[in-house]
């Protein structure tokens, strides 16, 4: 993640005078990304994934229009139509992906498996960036594995293989994180969320187009809110890497279980198995290690 914030006073843990806001911050973009978890997932009960990908960064690229004018041209130049159109490509499959898995395993389940991207983001660093990677790294990257492994459970009928998908989905993540790594910083924010939108609704376009099925106005609503959302979630982690360091809001992403497992078991009568807990407990540990090691090599 891009260091965001340069005027915030940090004492040595990397904690601002405002750290109670980055974590209320923090914690809003976690409700939000749990919520437009929930909508995928039902929605997925009646629509394709590609048309849920479609509509909702339709309605992302949508909602970004006013503030691009706004800002005026400036906002709207980009030299590389080639790497925002490979995120694009890698958002489109990342998502659908994604959407498709949630219609398959508990919410919870999934969430777990989403906190294996720092895991994913270290390899394609290794690779991409050559990162060095230190023997403690990449222990806590094979122990995050091993937790991956528990929760598909291969001896186990009630995991089905598809959910591997999931996986496909978090490595695709991990390498947009990687690549935003890398441009972020060549690129104004707004470019970067405009273009990516954009070229995402372009790719899903006419795969959409082969899948569609007909939309309710309560279906149109829930699209709507889910472009909404995702764009709301980068507000959320923008405002609260404003006020705190990445390192010292860490910790707090793993409550993001708590909401999944909440609304899993309240709105879909879902109930974690003993093979996503036990995994769930060997990946957080991993990811965290991870996720604040590379904070503190970036700090």
């Amino acid at each position: 993640m891009t260091k965001i914030n340069t005027e915030t006073k940090t004492n040595k843990r990397g904690r601002s005078k405002h750290f109670g806001q980055a974590i209320a911050w923090f914690i809003a973009s976690l409700l939000i990304s749990n919520a437009n978890d929930v909508i995928a997932k039902y929605l997925g009960s009646d629509l394709h994934p590609m048309q849920i990908t479609f509509m909702r960064f339709f309605f992302g690229c949508l909602v970004l229009v006013p503030f691009m004018m706004r800002y005026g041209r400036a906002s709207f130049a980009t030299q590389r139509f080639g790497f925002h159109a490979l995120r694009g490509l890698l958002l489109l499959g990342g998502i659908a992906l994604w959407c498709h898995g949630l219609t398959l395993v508990p919410i919870t389940a999934v969430t777990v498996l989403n906190f294996t991207i720092p895991l994913f983001t270290l390899v394609f660093a290794l690779i991409f960036l050559k990162e060095r990677v230190g023997w403690a790294r990449w222990f806590a990257t094979l122990g995050g594995f091993v937790g991956i492994y528990i929760i598909f459970n291969p001896g186990s009928t009630g995991f089905p293989p598809q959910a591997l998908w999931l996986l496909l989905a978090a490595s695709f993540f991990a390498l947009l994180d990687v690549m935003n790594k890398r441009f972020v910083s060549d690129e104004p924010m707004l470019s970067m969320l405009f273009y990516v939108a954009l070229a995402t609704v372009i790719f899903s376009a006419i795969p959409a187009y082969y899948v569609w099925e007909t939309i309710s106005l309560q279906q149109w609503v829930l699209l709507a809110i889910l472009g909404c959302g995702a764009n709301l979630i980068l507000f959320c982690l923008l405002k609260a890497f404003a006020l705190a360091d990445v390192s010292a809001l860490a910790p707090f992403r793993y409550v993001e279980l708590i909401f999944s497992a909440l609304s899993g078991f309240l709105l879909f009568a879902e109930v974690p198995t003993r093979y996503t807990l036990v995994g769930a407990l060997v990946i957080i540990p991993c990811a965290l290690f991870v996720t604040l090691y590379d904070a503190r090599q970036e700090g």
